[in-house]
C-alpha cells in the first residue's frame, strides 16, 4: 500500500487522491452519539484526576529534594520564588 505523506488520513483509509468529507463519516444514532460523548468526557475526566495526582506526587519529592538540599547549605531557587 503506498502511503501519501502530504494527507495520512487519506492514505490510511485507502483515498489516496479524494478529500474527506463530513458526509462520509458514519450517521449515529442520536443516543448512541450522545452516549459516546459522555463516556469520552468521563474518561478525560478519570485522566485528568490521575494527572493531577501524578502532578502532586512529583512536587512532593521535588519539595523533598529541595529541603534535602537545602539541609546541606544550597540555596534552591525555585522559579515560584523569581516570579514573586
Amino acid at each position: 500500500m503506498d502511503l501519501n505523506k502530504d494527507n495520512l488520513e487519506n492514505a490510511l483509509g485507502g483515498k489516496a487522491n479524494q478529500p474527506a468529507t463530513q458526509s462520509e463519516a458514519p450517521k449515529m444514532p442520536k443516543e448512541m452519539e450522545i452516549g459516546f460523548h459522555q463516556g469520552a468526557l468521563n474518561t478525560l475526566a478519570a485522566e485528568r484526576a490521575e494527572l493531577i495526582t501524578m502532578i502532586q506526587k512529583v512536587e512532593k519529592i521535588m519539595g523533598m529534594h529541595i529541603q534535602g538540599l537545602e539541609a546541606l547549605g544550597i540555596k534552591v531557587q525555585t522559579k515560584q520564588a523569581e516570579e514573586q
